[in-house]
């Protein structure tokens, strides 16, 4: 009888360890559920640029409008008889190349 009680408590022991630690532990299946939420969301934000992309793609397809609209911002483009101006800085130095300071003096 002895044997039996030492035997049944190291086979509880040996499930608890199992349960606690290692693969399939619940420490395991939290980290796993934490992925889970990160790639749903991550999924998520994927899924809307899709539509995004979507939407305007069916708009290009169906409205000159709106391919013009593109071409204007993306390649610069203009039609005839517009005047095209190019504003730029006095400063020949990238932005990123200005210091904080000589943006907060006058």
């Amino acid at each position: 009888m002895r044997w039996l009680l030492i035997l049944l408590l190291v086979l509880l022991l040996g499930l608890q360890t199992r349960l606690w630690v290692g693969e399939g532990s619940l420490a395991h299946k939290a980290e796993l559920d934490k992925q889970l939420d990160s790639q749903e969301y991550v999924n998520q934000q994927l899924r809307e640029r899709n539509e995004f992309i979507a939407k305007e793609v069916g708009s290009l397809k169906e409205n000159l409008d709106s391919i013009e609209a593109k071409a204007r911002k993306d390649l610069g483009m203009i039609k005839g008889g517009e005047v095209f101006y190019l504003v730029t800085d006095q400063d020949p130095r990238p932005l990123t190349q200005i210091t904080n300071k000589e943006v907060d003096s006058p």
